[in-house]
């Protein structure tokens, strides 16, 4: 019986590569301080189902071709030339930030649970909130897959970075 392996690439999400190439998990949390957290069986689960390598890279603050290819070679496939686009997460202040409008303030690692995913905790306090109000996200990586599900959902989403690396997300209710 053949089985054809995986091919790596940005769509690819953590949950098939590591079901595909279990032997890159090492490599992979060796990539970058916050991928440490794939050893968490709920977050190993819930995140890895849902964020792809595109998220990936952005999380761990890493070039997406580097990261894909670095995988590649490590499973034996051929490096890609850097032809990947990576999305830019941080943009300028939009016309509907307003401090006042912030009804909510979540800092990772804070929650009573230290291990809670914070897509789960956005998720949940989104729940709660009225047109126009606010939650804010303090983390100190770019929590790439949250932001990519509450733009699904329609919130308005802005990411700014400060000098001392704190990354800090609002989402709005429209």
């Amino acid at each position: 019986m053949t089985t054809t392996k995986l091919e790596i690439t940005p769509s690819t999400t953590v949950h098939e590569l590591l079901s595909n190439y279990p032997e890159l998990e090492d490599t992979l949390i060796g990539l970058a301080p916050p991928f440490k957290k794939l050893k968490n069986p709920f977050l190993r689960r819930s995140v890895a189902k849902v964020a792809n390598l595109k998220h990936v890279a952005s999380v761990g603050n890493l070039p997406l071709d580097e990261l894909i290819n670095t995988l590649r070679e490590e499973i034996g496939q051929p490096a890609r030339p850097a032809s990947y686009e990576d999305e830019d997460y941080f943009t300028s202040k939009p016309d509907w930030f307003s401090a006042e409008k912030v009804s909510v303030s979540l800092v990772e690692g804070e929650a009573g649970d230290k291990d809670k995913m914070t897509v789960v905790a956005i998720l949940s306090e989104a729940k709660n909130l009225k047109n126009g109000e606010i939650i804010e996200l303090i983390t100190t990586f770019l929590p790439a897959p949250g932001i990519d599900r509450m733009k699904a959902k329609g919130y308005s989403v802005w990411t700014t970075k400060s000098d001392d690396n704190t990354i800090r997300t609002y989402f709005m209710k429209n």
